[in-house]
């Protein structure tokens, strides 16, 4: 019970991290009609901003991370008010490919912005921890997993209980039908690649402590974010979240109960096998055209 325990907290925290990425990539595609590929890269980039300012100016996690969601916010609006804009006068697969060349962009000039040599970041709350039935949870995986569970819960409600919700969703629907109906659409993608640059840059600031902020430290959650989006399915914003914390406790206790080394091979096949008899994911449905 105690190792259920164990691996039960531990996919709450992972699947938190995955969830926020997920909703990032989901609130993009819906709104935008692209598939971000740069979406971990951004919160990467934003991470190390944080992690400079904490370990130039000294100030704790807690003042570093506003920080990091503010350049965050400014880097999804000029993400998309000067490159993906004007790609969108092309067509959707030039979107597709900038959000590709954005991750070699990034992974290139972060470097020479912030050193070659890896960051560590604190976790929000260093120390402390309960028991449970035998398991130790820690006070930061309860704050981490309660803080992501709130920012999730209030984006659901934003979108479908406020003006601007609608507006998102009118133009996640159709978009040519939302300019027509006065909906500032361009306003909303703009707002919606900003949202997704502060919610890819907080799983980042929850994951680094982990490990240390690199150029490569979202590669998995990005990988685990949108296999999440295709199992939940792209057309809802709240069946990619689900997913999030369905593949994260699926890849702890298959690597806990079967196979360190092959658990992730495992789920993400059995995810495939899945998709090939429900191919829009759990909660997606067939588009239907009407004439």
């Amino acid at each position: 019970m105690d190792n259920f325990l164990s691996i039960l907290f531990n996919s709450l925290q992972t699947g938190s991290v995955y969830a926020l990425a997920a909703l990032a990539i989901v609130l993009i595609f819906r709104t935008s009609k692209t598939t971000n590929f740069a979406q971990g890269s951004i919160g990467t980039l934003n991470a190390y901003v944080g992690a400079l300012v904490l370990s130039s100016w000294g100030w704790s996690i807690w003042a570093v991370a506003p920080v990091s969601i503010l350049t965050a916010f400014l880097t999804g609006v000029l993400i998309d008010t000067f490159i993906i804009r004007p790609a969108a006068k092309v067509n959707r697969i030039a979107k597709q490919i900038i959000t590709l060349g954005l991750i070699m962009i990034i992974t290139g000039i972060t470097p020479f912005l912030f050193g070659v040599d890896p960051y560590q970041l604190p976790r929000f709350i260093p120390s402390g921890s309960v028991d449970v039935l035998g398991a130790s949870l820690r006070f930061n995986t309860v704050f981490t997993v309660l803080i992501s569970l709130v920012l999730m819960g209030a984006i659901f409600w934003f979108i479908q209980k406020t003006k601007w919700g609608l507006a998102i969703r009118v133009t996640a629907s159709n978009e040519v039908t939302s300019k027509l109906m006065g909906v500032p659409t361009k306003t909303v993608t703009m707002m919606s690649w900003a949202t997704a640059a502060m919610l890819g840059t907080l799983a980042a600031l929850i994951i680094a402590p982990s490990g240390s902020v690199n150029p490569n430290m979202m590669f998995n959650v990005q990988v685990s974010a949108f296999f999440a989006g295709v199992f939940g399915g792209f057309q809802t914003f709240y069946g990619p979240v689900l997913a999030a914390f369905i593949i994260a406790f699926a890849r702890n206790t298959t690597a806990f109960y079967v196979t360190d080394i092959w658990g992730d091979v495992l789920v993400y096949m059995v995810i495939l096998v899945f998709l090939f008899f429900k191919p829009y994911g759990i909660f997606g449905k067939a588009p239907v055209k009407k004439v």
